[in-house]
């Protein structure tokens, strides 16, 4: 199973990276790697870390190949915490896209310089952030699910994913004549988009037969949907009348009115997600202090 698993995934990258060399040229290739590692450290360094440490949690309390009238209640009630988790996941990467898409271009041209900050960098970049959403729910999804199958799942699984290997390499090859890196970019979420789909249902069949729907942590709050929409809305209008060719005066004001927006997320956040909360409070507040002592 680790071998098939393995060579899938290096098929699937090996058909990526043809992909990425066949159709970028070597400028946009140069660009697509700057931006791609900016966009890859929260992925790496916040959502890896979670995934690692809850798939090793889901394994030891859930039983691989049992249903869910199989396990003992008291483990089935713990596993459904997913549902906080793909909350906090879904959340997190909903912040990065509203403010990573109007100031992508400010990070740029701080990080690089208008060479990277007028070009196509800032596109890049915004469609990184959208990336990362799909990183962060299809990273918590898989390791719910993986944790869960048993050997001939996954063998099928990993048969499935080598053949969407392939439908991603001619979505990537429309996409990217389309819209240049940018559209390699969207092609990865589309492929993002197909697992997620895929995990989605599997967890709902899983729990079907059980009182829990942790599939309900993928809708938020509508109160603070809106306040995404209003804030992705007034830092795209800041990002025009501000940034980032008019001065660093201008540039604190674009800063100053993402923070004020930031701050009223957050707040916004604490108010309407109060189960979200305490589940931060007690998975991940206790870890930080005993790390910090």
């Amino acid at each position: 199973m680790l071998l098939l698993k393995t060579w899938n995934s290096n098929v699937s990258k090996n058909i990526r990276g043809c992909c990425y060399v066949g159709f970028l040229f070597v400028f946009f290739k140069g660009v697509y790697d700057i931006v791609n590692n900016l966009g890859s450290l929260v992925a790496r360094f916040i959502f890896l870390p979670i995934e690692e440490s809850f798939y090793v949690f889901f394994a030891k309390v859930l039983e691989r190949g049992k249903s869910v009238k199989d396990q003992k209640k008291d483990d089935v009630a713990m596993a459904a915490n997913v549902e906080s988790l793909l909350k906090l996941v879904l959340l997190t990467g909903l912040t990065i896209t509203v403010f990573g898409y109007a100031y992508s271009q400010l990070a740029l041209d701080i990080y690089g310089g208008s060479m990277l900050s007028s070009g196509t960098g800032p596109d890049l970049l915004r469609c990184c952030s959208l990336y990362v959403l799909f990183l962060a729910v299809n990273g918590v999804m898989e390791c719910f699910t993986f944790a869960l199958m048993c050997k001939e799942e996954v063998a099928r699984y990993n048969f499935v994913m080598l053949a969407l290997s392939f439908t991603f390499l001619c979505i990537s090859y429309f996409l990217t004549h389309w819209h240049g890196s940018v559209g390699f970019i969207l092609a990865n979420c589309f492929n993002m988009g197909i697992r997620i789909a895929h995990s989605i249902h599997y967890i709902y069949a899983y729990f079907q037969e059980s009182a829990y729907r942790p599939l309900t942590g993928l809708l938020p709050s509508p109160f603070l949907v809106l306040i995404y929409i209003i804030s992705g809305v007034i830092t795209g209008f800041s990002e025009v009348f501000f940034c980032c060719d008019k001065g660093w005066m201008a540039r604190l004001i674009h800063v100053s009115m993402g923070a004020l927006c930031f701050g009223t997320t957050i707040v916004t956040m604490f108010c309407t997600e109060r189960k979200l909360i305490h589940f931060v409070r007690r998975q991940f507040l206790p870890r930080y202090l005993k790390k910090g002592s």
